[in-house]
């Protein structure tokens, strides 16, 4: 059949890097999506942008989150790789519609708001979510979610890890029982 790929998606601060790293412990391919694939560019064309460029935009954090998108070139040709049994891409992307429906699976990691605070405080400075004034953006995305697939099985994040990742795996081989 080939490479399997993953997406695990969610809002800034509901573990998609813990994911990552437990997943790559145990053995698995795994892309940091946000560290590996991402820029500034346009969410429809990927035209790339320059964040000083924009000195109106009164609301960097939003105007960052708005535009952090992936390289969809880089995405096919990973996907297109048939060294991996499974590939898992974590991160967050805006422009995940350009490149969606090459997923076999999406997993979007939840967790309730007192979680998602706590998490943020304990984050570093210099990553996104660390500071108090990229927080209420947060809140509004978790409270919305209209930035993340619809399409995904929603994993409650609130446990611990071993056991989120557990519950992804098992979603994985479920998948590859079904019939065609």
């Amino acid at each position: 059949m080939g490479v399997k790929n993953y997406l695990v998606e969610g809002v800034s601060g509901t573990g998609k890097t813990a994911v990552a790293e437990e997943l790559q412990l145990r053995g698995y391919h795994v892309i940091h999506s946000d560290r590996e694939l991402s820029y500034l560019g346009d969410p429809e064309t990927g035209e790339p942008l320059d964040r000083f460029a924009h000195e109106t935009v009164t609301d960097s954090a939003t105007w960052e989150h708005k535009h952090h998108i992936w390289d969809v070139d880089k995405v096919k040709s990973v996907v297109a790789d048939q060294r991996n049994a499974i590939s898992f891409f974590c991160g967050g992307s805006r422009n995940f519609t350009r490149f969606i429906d090459l997923f076999d699976g999406v997993f979007v990691l939840d967790v309730d708001l007192d979680t998602l605070n706590r998490r943020l405080v304990q984050r570093p400075e210099d990553e996104f979510g660390g500071k108090p004034g990229e927080w209420e953006l947060i809140a509004r995305l978790h409270a919305t979610k209209e930035d993340i697939p619809t399409c995904g099985v929603v994993i409650d994040a609130t446990a611990p890890l071993a056991v989120v990742v557990d519950e992804i795996l098992s979603k994985c081989r479920e998948g590859d029982q079904r019939p065609r």
